[in-house]
Formats: C-alpha cells, sequence, structure tokens
C-alpha cells in the first residue's frame, strides 16, 4: 500500500488536514459569502457505515469541503449551521469522497488534499483533457465498496462540474452491488464564488446552499438505468429539471 493511501486512513492525520484546511476555508463560506444548509435533520441517526451522499458538482474542491464542514458541525450538534468553527477541534472524520485520479494528482495542493480521503478512480469518458472510451476499472470500484463498508462516501454521479452532464452508471453499479442508504444532496451558488477548482474566488458576497434531503428508497434489484434515473432525480439534474430552466422557458406566443 503507497504511503499516501496509509496515510488518510490515520485518523489523526485527517484530524490535523481537516482542521488546517477547515480554518483556511471557513472564512470563504461563512464571512465572504454566505452559506445556507437545509436538511441536516436528515443525517440524525444514521449508519455510521454504509452511506452514501450523492450530490451534483460545481467545483472540483469547494464543495467537498463545505460537506466536511457541515458534518463536523453535525457531529457538534449544529442543525443547519456551522456558527463558530470549534467542531474543527474534534472533526468528522468518517468520511471518504470519490474524485478523479487526474484531477487529484494535478498539483502539491489536490495531492494534499486527498490526504483528506480521496478514494480516486479513473474516469472512463475523459482523460488528459481529451475525451476517451474505456472500460471501467474493477479496482476503482473495489476501492468505494471498501470505503462504504467503512464510513460514509460522497460521490459526484455526473463526474463533472457541467450542469445536467449525464450521470455515469457506475454510481447506479456502486449503489445496485453495495445496497447503501442513498442521501441526495442539492448544492448551488458554488459556481458563481469559485473558480473551477473552488480554490479562489470569483465572485465574493454569493448565496452558497447546500440542501440534505430525506434518504432515496430505492429498488435495489432495478436495472441500472433506472437507479441512475432516480439518482439525477433526486439531485435536480434530470431533464426534468433541466426544462424548468429559463432557457426552456415557452411564452404563450411561442405555444
Amino acid at each position: 500500500m503507497k504511503v499516501t493511501e496509509r496515510l488518510k486512513n490515520i485518523r489523526l492525520v485527517r484530524s490535523l488536514i481537516y482542521g488546517f484546511v477547515g480554518i483556511l476555508t471557513y472564512p470563504g463560506l461563512v464571512i465572504w459569502n454566505r452559506i445556507r444548509i437545509e436538511g441536516t435533520e436528515h443525517l440524525k441517526n444514521i449508519p455510521k457505515h454504509n452511506v452514501l451522499f450523492v450530490s451534483n458538482h460545481q467545483t472540483y474542491f469547494a464543495d467537498v469541503i463545505a460537506f466536511i464542514h457541515i458534518f463536523c458541525a453535525v457531529k457538534w450538534r449544529k442543525q443547519n449551521r456551522l456558527g463558530l468553527p470549534y467542531y474543527l477541534l474534534n472533526p468528522f472524520t468518517n468520511l471518504y469522497f470519490v474524485a478523479a485520479e487526474e484531477t487529484m494528482n494535478g498539483n502539491w495542493i489536490s495531492r494534499f488534499f486527498k490526504l483528506a480521503g480521496a478514494v480516486t478512480v479513473k474516469r472512463t469518458w475523459r482523460a488528459d483533457g481529451r475525451d476517451i472510451i474505456r472500460d471501467r476499472d474493477e479496482s476503482d470500484t473495489y476501492k468505494i465498496d471498501q470505503a462504504l463498508n467503512k464510513s460514509w462516501v460522497i460521490t459526484f454521479p455526473q463526474g463533472t462540474t457541467k450542469p445536467f452532464a449525464p450521470g455515469r452508471k457506475g454510481t447506479a453499479h456502486i449503489i445496485k452491488n453495495n445496497q447503501p442508504l442513498v442521501v441526495p444532496v442539492v448544492i448551488n451558488g458554488f459556481w458563481r464564488a469559485f473558480n473551477k477548482t473552488g480554490l479562489s474566488f470569483k465572485k465574493k458576497g454569493s448565496r452558497l446552499s447546500i440542501r440534505f434531503k430525506e434518504p432515496m428508497v430505492i429498488d435495489y434489484t432495478q436495472p441500472v438505468e433506472v437507479i441512475l434515473e432516480q439518482v439525477m432525480e433526486a439531485i435536480e439534474q434530470s431533464k426534468n429539471y433541466m426544462m424548468r430552466g429559463k432557457h426552456h422557458f415557452i411564452t404563450l406566443l411561442d405555444k
């Protein structure tokens, strides 16, 4: 096992990283921007393992960092708010997040953040800035299965920050095979506040929102296509939600 893999499984190491990253990023979420949190009541009394959070995606890192802040605050019995970041003194570390291997190896910052609990996977549709087609790596699936077996896992079914991009079947395979408790999350405003990486500001004073929905009711015997469609609807990235956008608005004169 690589040194990085060993270190990210040590609770003390992850606690230190969460504390360091948390202090640096707290002002960007609470002071320079305003974050609105909803639905953390759905996180109470859920299992400590085999829980999969599925979410839309707007930046490479700011989304995950916000999740970490919220989970740490919930551990300290805060509901739908962060408040003062004393929760970083004893953070919630029973967490992994799925990320593209190419992204996490991009620079020293991303490699450092990998220690926070990244489960890196190879994209099957894109690599080195170009479109590709390759089979799903079973070892990647195994890594996610292992993480779910002991922790909560965050994944972004679209695998890209582009809104309304199609979901990837890999997420549905993970759900079908592991039968986890699936918690859908809808985020917004991060694309406006941060650049694509989520490590620098694009516009201060933005309203950020993260909304946790009730755990999904899933028939795990259904085909992966059906499960994926259900997930995309839950995170509000389906065609139904896309058609509600302003660019699809049809006036009475057009009918």
